[in-house]
C-alpha cells in the first residue's frame, strides 16, 4: 500500500544503501554517509503521516548510525531541505494555478513556500555545496545530525 511504499522509499532505501557502504568505508578507516531527510524530518504536517514518519526515521537512523561509527572514521549526516527547485516542483505549479484560481507568483509565494520564511527556493546546487562542505575535513566533527536547510522553515 502507499504507506509502506513511502517508507521502503524514504527510509529502507537508505538503510539498506548505509549497509552496503558501510564495510568499505570501515576498511578505509574513512567514509561519509549523508542521508537525505526533509523539513519533515524536525517539523510535521497534517496529512503526510506516512512522510513524516518516514523522515523522522531518517533522523533516528542517522543519530543511530553516526554513534555506531564514531570511532571509524565515517560521519554520517543528513540534509533536511525545505521546498527544492526541480523540474518536478516545476511541472505542479500550472495545475495548482488552475485548481486555485492563483497566479504563478501566488502559488510559488503562498502555496508552495508558506512555510519558509525567506520565500526562496532552496536550489540543488545550494544542496550540493553543504553535501560536499559535510564531506571535506573541515567537517570530521560534524556528525549524527540532521542539517536544516529550509529558509527558516524549522525554526518557527
Amino acid at each position: 500500500d502507499r504507506w509502506e511504499a513511502i517508507i521502503r522509499i524514504n527510509l529502507l532505501a537508505a538503510f539498506y544503501a548505509i549497509k552496503a557502504a558501510l564495510p568499505g568505508m570501515k576498511a578505509r578507516k574513512w567514509g561519509r554517509v549523508i542521508n537525505t531527510a526533509s523539513a519533515h524530518a524536525l517539523v510535521a504536517s497534517p496529512f503526510k503521516s506516512a512522510y513524516v514518519s518516514a523522515k523522522h526515521g531518517i533522523a533516528g537512523l542517522t543519530k543511530t548510525v553516526a554513534l555506531e561509527v564514531a570511532q571509524a572514521g565515517i560521519t554520517v549526516n543528513a540534509i533536511a531541505p525545505g521546498y527544492v527547485w526541480t523540474p518536478l516542483v516545476e511541472k505542479q505549479i500550472p495545475d495548482t494555478m488552475k485548481a486555485r484560481g492563483m497566479t504563478e507568483e501566488q502559488v510559488k509565494h503562498d502555496v508552495l513556500l508558506a512555510a519558509q520564511p525567506t520565500k526562496e527556493f532552496v536550489t540543488v546546487d545550494e544542496l550540493a555545496a553543504l553535501a560536499l562542505f559535510l564531506c571535506s575535513d573541515a567537517a570530521k566533527q560534524i556528525t549524527g545530525t540532521t542539517l536544516p536547510m529550509d529558509g527558516g522553515w524549522t525554526a518557527q
